[in-house]
C-alpha cells in the first residue's frame, strides 16, 4: 500500500497546522484543516498561510481531490472556499455538521440563507466512510467529544486527528463547547488507540508546554498510549472525566470563537453582502459568560 506524503504548514498566530497529504503515486492530495488569517481588531481576512500551501501544490505538481475538515474550528477560520477556487478540491467533513449548525444558527439567531450557500460543504462523510485520494487508501474515525461533528481521517500509516489530542505532553482538547462531552471524548480517543502502534498520528494543534521550546505536529499512537499525560493506556474513564471537566472549567473562550464558529459551520462561506455590499458577522451579546 502506497503511503502519504505529509507535508505541514503552521500558523503561529493560531498555533494551527494544515496539512496536504499526497499520494506519490497519481500526485493526487488532500488539504487539511486550512487556516484564513484573521485580523480581529479590524474585522479582516487576507490568505498568506492558505497562499503558501497553494505554492507547495503548484511546484509539486499536485492535484487537489478534497479539502478536508477534522471539525467546526473554534480558533481560527477556514480558507476552504479560498481554496477551492483556487485549485479545486471536493469541500468535506461529517455529516454531524448538522447538529453544530443547528445548535449555533440558534445562538446567533440566524438563517442558513443569510450565507451563500444552503448546502454549504460539497459532501459530508458518513461514520466509518472509504474514500480514495488517488491511490491511497483512506477512512474516517468519528471521534466527538471536542464537537459532536469531530472526525479523524486515517490515510495509509496517517491518522489526522484534528483536536482529540495534542501532543502527549499536552494531553486533550477540550469539552466546554455546545454538545461537548468528556465521556464522549475519552471513548473517541479508544477508537484511536485501536490502531496499529505505529500509526504516525498528525495533529491540528500544538502550544508549548512547560520544558519544551520547540513547536510539535508529530507523534505515534504508541507514544500517545504511553505518555500522554491526559489519557494514557491505563486511564480509567471516570478519572480522565473528573480531571477533564475541572480543567474546562478554569479555561477561557478561544479569542476567535464568535467570528470562527459562525464562518466555519457554513464551510468557509462569507454571510451575503448587505445592501451596503458589505458583509457582516454577528455577536452574541452576553449570552457566553466569561469564566471567573
Amino acid at each position: 500500500m502506497n503511503q502519504p506524503v505529509v507535508k505541514a504548514f503552521f500558523d503561529q498566530e493560531t498555533n494551527t497546522f494544515s496539512y496536504v497529504v499526497s499520494d506519490p503515486v497519481s500526485q493526487q492530495c488532500a488539504i487539511i484543516d486550512s487556516v484564513l488569517n484573521y485580523d480581529a481588531a479590524s474585522a479582516t481576512t487576507n490568505t498568506t498561510s492558505a497562499d503558501e500551501i497553494i505554492a507547495y501544490i503548484h511546484q509539486n505538481s499536485l492535484s487537489v481531490a478534497w479539502i478536508l475538515e477534522t471539525h467546526v474550528h473554534a480558533d481560527h477560520m477556514t480558507a476552504s472556499q479560498y481554496l477551492k477556487q483556487q485549485v479545486g478540491g471536493v469541500v468535506a467533513m461529517s455529516e454531524k455538521i448538522a447538529i453544530v449548525q443547528d445548535t449555533f444558527t440558534a445562538i446567533y439567531h440566524i438563517e442558513p440563507k443569510h450565507f451563500n450557500s444552503t448546502r454549504s460543504f460539497d459532501y459530508l462523510f458518513k461514520d466509518g466512510e472509504h474514500f480514495k485520494i488517488g491511490e491511497l487508501q483512506a477512512y474516517n474515525i468519528p471521534t466527538p467529544g471536542h464537537t459532536p461533528a469531530c472526525l479523524s481521517y486515517v490515510i495509509g500509516d496517517a491518522v489526522f486527528v484534528g483536536d482529540t489530542l495534542f501532543m502527549p505532553d499536552y494531553g486533550t482538547a477540550r469539552c466546554d463547547f455546545p454538545k461537548g462531552s468528556a465521556e464522549t471524548l475519552y471513548d473517541s480517543v479508544q477508537k484511536l488507540y485501536a490502531l496499529d502502534d505505529q500509526t504516525r498520528v498528525f495533529l491540528c494543534h500544538d502550544y508549548l508546554p512547560e520544558g519544551r521550546d520547540h513547536f510539535v505536529y508529530e507523534t505515534s499512537i504508541a507514544e500517545q498510549k504511553q505518555h500522554n499525560i491526559h489519557i494514557h493506556a491505563g486511564t480509567e474513564k471516570a478519572d480522565f472525566v473528573q480531571m477533564r471537566n475541572q480543567r474546562d472549567a478554569t479555561l477561557a473562550m478561544p479569542k476567535l470563537i464568535l467570528p470562527s464558529i459562525q464562518i466555519n459551520m457554513y464551510a468557509g462561506h462569507f454571510p451575503e453582502p448587505e445592501t451596503n455590499g458589505i458583509c457582516y458577522l454577528k455577536i452574541p451579546f452576553n449570552f457566553f459568560k466569561a469564566k471567573a
